[in-house]
C-alpha cells in the first residue's frame, strides 16, 4: 500500500500518463482519417474515456483492461482509425499485476472484435476491415507489452524473494545471537546468584535457629537474591523462547515498592487514572523504569524517601520517580548503563524521558510512554 510522498508521486505519475494517453487519443482522432458518416460526440467521449480510465490501472487492473478494450472497439465502430494505445498500456498494467491469462484472452476478443467494429463503422470490405483492425491493435504490439508487464512483474517477485531472503537471514542470526547470550548469561551468572542466593538463605536460617536477630542488610541480600534468581530463569527463557510476553507489568510495581521500603527507603505509591487495555510493551517498559530508578536510588541517591507516580491517560502513560538524596541542580551525575537502558527502552516506544536533579533538591525521572502508537 503507498502511502506519504511516494503515494502522490505515484497519483500524479497515473494522472499524468492518463491524461497524456487521453490527449494524444484525441488529437489523433481529429487528424486522422475519419470514416463514418460524420463526426459524434460518442467517439470523441470513448477516446477520452479510454485514455482516463488508465488513472486506476494500479487499483483495478482488470477493469481498466476491460474499460480500454471496450472503448477501442466503440470508437473504431464509430469510424475513428485510431490506435488502441490505451488497451496497450491497460496490458501491460494487468500483467504486471499477475493477471497473464485473462490478458490474453481479453485481447484475443478484442483483435476478434475490431474488424466487425470496422465493417459496422462504414462501407468496408473484410480485407480493409481486417487491415484497420490490424493497424488499431498490432499483436506485436500486444507482445511487447505484455512482455514488458511480465519482466518487471518478475523483477518485483525476485526483489521481494531477495527481501524475504533478507529477513529469514538476519531473523536467524537474531535467534543465533539469543541463544548465545542465554548460554553465556546461564554459564555465567547463574551459579554465582545461586551461591548468593542459598548462602543468604543459610546466614538467615542459622541466624534464626539460634535466636539472633537478622541484619536488615542480610534479610535484603536474601530478598535480592531471590528476585535475581527468578528475573534470570524468566529472562533466560524469554531468550530461548523469543516469548514477548512481559514477565512485569504494572500490577507488578507494588512490589518493587515494597523491596523499596524493605531496604529502609520510605517509598510511596501513586496509581491514577483508568488503565484500560495497556499495550505489553509499555507495561514492561513502565516496571523496568521504576526498577531502574528504584535501584539507583538505593545504590546512589543516600536518600531517605522516595515516591512513585503513574498516571493512566488516555493516550499517554506518564511514569515520575523522585527521591529526596543528595543530587543537586549543579551536580548532575554522568549517565550510567541504567539511565541509558531506560532511555533506549522509551525511545523505541516513541516517548520521552527526562532525567535530572530537582530544583528542590534530589533526582526525578520522568517518563511518558505513548500507548496507541504500541501494540
Amino acid at each position: 500500500m503507498r502511502t506519504g510522498l511516494s503515494g502522490v508521486r505515484a497519483r500524479v505519475t497515473d494522472w499524468a500518463i492518463a491524461v497524456g494517453v487521453a490527449v494524444t487519443l484525441l488529437v489523433t482522432g481529429l487528424s486522422g482519417q475519419y470514416s463514418g458518416t460524420a463526426p459524434d460526440l460518442l467517439g470523441y467521449a470513448l477516446l477520452t474515456v479510454g485514455g482516463l480510465a488508465l488513472v486506476a490501472r494500479r487499483r483495478a487492473p482488470v477493469a481498466v483492461l476491460a474499460v480500454t478494450g471496450l472503448c477501442a472497439a466503440g470508437y473504431q465502430a464509430a469510424g475513428f482509425d485510431v490506435p488502441a494505445v490505451a488497451y496497450l498500456f491497460a496490458v501491460y498494467a494487468a500483467v504486471r499485476a499477475g493477471h497473464r491469462t485473462l490478458t490474453i484472452a481479453a485481447s484475443v476478443a478484442l483483435l476478434a472484435l475490431l474488424p466487425l467494429a470496422a465493417l459496422v463503422s462504414g462501407p468496408h470490405d473484410t480485407g480493409e476491415a481486417f487491415a484497420r483492425a490490424r493497424g488499431a491493435l498490432e499483436i506485436a504490439w500486444l507482445i511487447a507489452a505484455g512482455a514488458a508487464g511480465e519482466a518487471l512483474r518478475q523483477a518485483e517477485r525476485r526483489a521481494d524473494e531477495a527481501e524475504r531472503t533478507r529477513e529469514e537471514t538476519a531473523r536467524r542470526r537474531a535467534d543465533d545471537e539469543r541463544l548465545r547470550i542465554a548460554r553465556e548469561l546461564h554459564d555465567s551468572l547463574t551459579h554465582q546468584i545461586s551461591i548468593i542466593k542459598v548462602q543468604s538463605e543459610v546466614a538467615v536460617h542459622v541466624a534464626r535457629r539460634r535466636g539472633e536477630q537478622v541484619p536488615e542488610a542480610l534479610l535484603a541480600i536474601q530478598v535480592a537474591g531471590r528476585e535475581a534468581s527468578r528475573e534470570l530463569r524468566a529472562t533466560l527463557q524469554a531468550l530461548r523462547d523469543d516469548d514477548t510476553t512481559p514477565p512485569r507489568g504494572l500490577d507488578h510495581v507494588k512490589e518493587l515498592v515494597a523491596r523499596a521500603r524493605a531496604f529502609g527507603l520510605d517509598t510511596t505509591l501513586t496509581i491514577e487514572g483508568p488503565r484500560g487495555d495497556m499495550p505489553a510493551a509499555v507495561e514492561r517498559t513502565a516496571y523496568r523504569i521504576v526498577q531502574e530508578a528504584l535501584t539507583n536510588i538505593a545504590r546512589h541517591a543516600d536518600a531517605s524517601a522516595a515516591s512513585v507516580r503513574i498516571d493512566c491517560r488516555a493516550d499517554t502513560l506518564a511514569i515520575r520517580v523522585d527521591d529526596d538524596g543528595r543530587a543537586t541542580p549543579g551536580s548532575a551525575p554522568a549517565p550510567g548503563v541504567g539511565l541509558l537502558g531506560m532511555r533506549e527502552r522509551v525511545t523505541a516506544l516513541g516517548g520521552h524521558l527526562r532525567a535530572a536533579p530537582r530544583d528542590e533538591g534530589g533526582f526525578s525521572v520522568r517518563a511518558e510512554l505513548p500507548v496507541d502508537q504500541t501494540s
